[in-house]
């Protein structure tokens, strides 16, 4: 089972939705960073399950615990293991469907692939698991806003057929986006946004959307040619993120759509480097970044766990109807919004320290 991310900024996650705990291993991380669970509980806080109306009811604490790797405020350089105690499990509301796998879950999947499935929950496939991402990557975006002053600023820009405005040539904070429960910086389309993950709630049902991030101050020269291209890095891993379906850089699916007449970005000179007019490659071209600003987009499926009753069979074929037990969101995407920024920061400060720049 593969449950680890990077080359030289390496993590680990560990633990299973319903067990005694999860977290992560981060080995690689430079030695004398100022860290404490002060710079990782902001993040974890922002994941954190039942903050409004429109998440799980789940009533998890989620405090992060260092247990090495740090000492007096300074990283050492060795291993950092993260914590995070799971204190609001019920693994008896799962006894009823250990004979069915439910619908768009990874019951079946990981049932063929293994021999068994965690007796409750997801295991391994909850969303759950995230927590070790946020937690690592909370380490990882420290290191970049020490190291490169480095701003990573994720929001929610789609729910269902409802977009928001493009947002991502705008210099955004995460105060402003987390102005809002559903994560959407403008707030005439979040109160719409809201409307419809409520909808869907009362309905028993579920509903998706779209997560943009922009990564500012990513120095030029990251990323390697050909199968490690900082797009592809990215790509991968906003795809291992529970329910993401999609994932585009820069102008993405809708530049396929024009001609390259529209869609080249013309070189200027910028403050006595050359820089681009626009920025619809996303910030990077040919698989390394080139000092724009990183823009991408994550697709999420609607939450699979709904509370209408579904029909469908058990594992050995024979029909039922399923009503799933759980505390689930109606839409992962609030969130979700620092899990995609968590991910950003890992693949960044891995590929930093991966960077090896030319001789002068």
């Amino acid at each position: 089972m593969s449950n680890t991310i990077g080359t030289r900024f390496q993590v680990t996650t560990f633990g299973e939705s319903h067990g005694s705990a999860v977290g992560a291993i981060v080995d690689g991380c430079p030695s004398r960073l100022p860290l404490s669970a002060a710079d990782i509980q902001p993040q974890l806080d922002r994941r954190r399950p039942g903050q409004s109306a429109l998440t799980t009811s789940r009533g998890e604490r989620d405090q992060v615990r260092i247990l090495s790797g740090v000492d007096q405020g300074l990283t050492l350089g060795s291993p950092i293991a993260l914590v995070v105690d799971n204190t609001d499990s019920r693994s008896a509301d799962y006894q009823a469907i250990q004979a069915i796998p439910r619908p768009s879950h990874a019951d079946l999947t990981y049932r063929l692939k293994y021999g068994l499935t965690a007796a409750s929950g997801g295991g391994r496939a909850s969303a759950r698991e995230t927590i070790g991402r946020v937690v690592a990557g909370a380490v990882a975006e420290k290191f970049l806003t020490v190291k490169y002053g480095m701003q990573i600023v994720a929001w929610v820009s789609a729910v269902g057929e409802r977009d928001a405005p493009d947002l991502t040539g705008e210099i955004m904070t995460r105060d402003q986006v987390d102005a809002t429960a559903v994560r959407c910086p403008h707030a005439p389309t979040a109160r719409e946004m809201a409307a419809l993950i409520e909808a869907a709630k009362k309905d028993g049902d579920s509903v998706g959307g779209i997560i943009a991030c922009v990564c500012r101050n990513v120095p030029p020269g990251w990323g390697e040619p050909v199968f490690d291209k900082l797009s592809a890095l990215l790509a991968r891993a906003m795809l291992s993120i529970p329910a993401a379906k999609g994932f585009e850089i820069g102008a993405g699916f809708a530049g396929a759509r024009g001609r390259g007449s529209e869609q080249n970005d013309v070189f200027v000179l910028k403050a006595g480097h050359l820089g681009t007019r626009t920025n619809r490659s996303g910030g990077i071209q040919g698989g390394i970044s080139n000092g724009e600003p990183l823009v991408f987009r994550v697709a999420f499926k609607p939450t699979a766990t709904i509370a209408r009753e579904q029909e469908t069979v058990d594992y050995e074929g024979r029909p039922v109807k399923l009503r799933a037990p759980g505390r689930h969101d109606p839409c992962v995407l609030p969130r979700a919004v620092p899990i995609v920024e968590a991910m950003a920061a890992l693949v960044l400060a891995d590929a930093a320290l991966c960077h090896i720049p030319p001789v002068a």
